[in-house]
């Protein structure tokens, strides 16, 4: 017979004997073991980042409003200096004969303005006594606001030259740390010629850009917010340590990027110990809380066509392709916007090897070994 043939077959290959009945037993066979996990709804920090660009809340180019020889250099490069502190002279000698050519010129508009005014006086007296002419008082007149001219314009350039004296002396601003100082004692510098910068690093301005969808979400949460306060940021440094100060989102300017879309915002964090230099680089890390996050482990979920899926049980134990639409990716997880429910069984893993309609037989993991998501 046929089994008979089969048997010997098989003898002779070396291959043991299976019948086909028990064949289409095994194939029937649902996978074991499949490990499954429910959908969690817990409270956590959902944690963005930003990349960031950090400037000094202050920072001044000092120029040179004046030619000359740099005379002295009264600062090293970073040294800490205050508000009207002597950095830089300029050779001033020409200056200063400059203003006090201008001040001779000055007191002797100033003396021929009072000789018109007394000559003005005597005549005006004159003329109220009809010794002379209305002619010879407008003359006066004349005269008077001629030398008053020339004494305002002596001053103005007096004045001029008084302040060209002032630009040879160059002070700090402000409180604040000198940059770099390209030039040297002897140096011949130009009008506009860059001598170095100061930098006020008491506390630091952090920019980033968010896209439009997060900035709404921002005000809207600002608007929820009962006390108004400014949203607190966290500063990453370039290194991945964290920075030790709480920084302050407080300033957002009024338009978006035309071709990135997003907008620029503004955290300011305190530097007391100069740590944050002008023109550092970092993350800023903003965390917002949920209450009621619906999560799902990302290893769960797959893609088809632009959707995202899960393999749901029902109560039967068989699979079905469920797509849902996720808010948010956290770690290794995914918040759920819509679409699945709290306490749905969904798999965990080998979703590779399951088809839509399958019968399996799950294996259930509990909660506390899947979800290890830091809450708040």
């Amino acid at each position: 017979t046929m089994r008979i043939i089969n048997l010997a077959a098989g003898i002779m290959l070396g291959m043991p004997v299976v019948s086909c009945r028990e064949i289409k037993k095994v194939h029937n066979e649902p996978p074991a073991n499949i490990p499954v996990v429910a959908v969690k709804t817990m409270p956590m920090c959902i944690n963005h980042f930003y990349v960031s660009d950090i400037r000094a809340i202050r920072n001044v180019e000092l120029r040179s409003k004046v030619s000359g020889f740099l005379e002295t250099i009264n600062v090293d490069e970073g040294q800490k200096v205050r508000k009207g502190q002597v950095l830089f002279r300029i050779n001033d000698t020409e200056f200063k004969t400059n203003v006090a050519k201008a001040k001779a010129i000055l007191n002797t508009a100033e003396a021929e303005e009072q000789v018109a005014e007394v000559e003005y006086q005597r005549v005006k007296l004159l003329t109220d006594k009809n010794i002379v002419s209305n002619t010879e008082l407008k003359l006066a007149v004349s005269k008077f606001k001629a030398a008053k001219a020339r004494t305002e314009e002596a001053r103005s350039d007096y004045n001029i030259a008084a302040h060209k004296l002032s630009y040879a002396t160059i002070c700090a601003p402000f409180d604040g740390v000198v940059d770099r100082i390209p030039l040297r004692a002897g140096s011949l510098i130009s009008e506009g010629t860059l001598i170095t910068s100061v930098s006020d690093i008491s506390s630091m301005y952090a920019y980033f850009d968010i896209s439009e969808n997060e900035y709404l979400a921002y005000k809207r949460k600002q608007n929820e917010m009962a006390n108004k306060e400014d949203v607190a940021a966290t500063l990453i440094l370039s290194d991945g340590e964290t920075y030790a100060q709480t920084g302050k989102v407080e300033t957002v300017v009024s338009e978006f990027d035309v071709n990135t879309g997003s907008i620029s915002f503004r955290a300011t964090f305190p530097n007391p110990d100069h740590l944050l230099k002008h023109k550092a680089t970092g993350k800023i890390k903003l965390s917002s809380k949920v209450e009621n996050a619906l999560i799902i482990p990302q290893k769960a979920t797959f893609e088809v066509q632009d959707k995202t899926y899960v393999y749901v049980l029902d109560g039967a134990d068989v699979v079905r392709m469920k797509p849902f639409e996720p808010a948010d990716r956290i770690d290794e997880y995914y918040i759920v916007k819509s679409g699945l429910r709290d306490g749905e069984r969904i798999v965990y893993e080998g979703i590779q090897d399951l088809k839509d309609g399958m019968k399996v037989v799950p294996m259930q993991l509990s909660s506390d070994s899947v979800y290890s998501l830091t809450t708040f």
